[in-house]
């Protein structure tokens, strides 16, 4: 059984292919930005979908193994919580930003 990498955070290789096309105006920064995110937000969607997948076929009785989804659901919750994490700290840093006088 092979173990796979959870983490929502880009790896070392990624981050070097990300500072070697860096944009170059706002507005590509902005769509790098979002497009980051939005590619995030589906791999922790993509975990939720398999995590529910494994336990419908679980509770129908297919054929599946109780510590895969197990794993699955462990997997789908820490990834679930990382991105709350991260949304709590975006907006603690909007509100500090807010409060910051000019």
């Amino acid at each position: 059984m092979a173990i796979n990498l959870v983490s929502i955070m880009p790896t070392q290789s990624q981050v070097n292919e990300t500072k070697l096309t860096t944009p170059t105006t706002s507005y590509e920064a902005q769509q790098s930005f979002a497009n980051t995110l939005k590619d995030a937000i589906a791999s922790v969607n993509n975990q939720q979908i398999t995590s529910d997948a494994m336990t419908e076929k679980l509770i129908k009785g297919e054929d599946v193994e109780l510590h895969e989804v197990m794993i699955a659901a462990q997997k789908a919750s820490v990834s679930l919580n990382a991105t709350m994490e991260v949304r709590n700290k975006a907006v603690e840093a909007y509100q500090e930003i807010m409060r910051m006088t000019i």
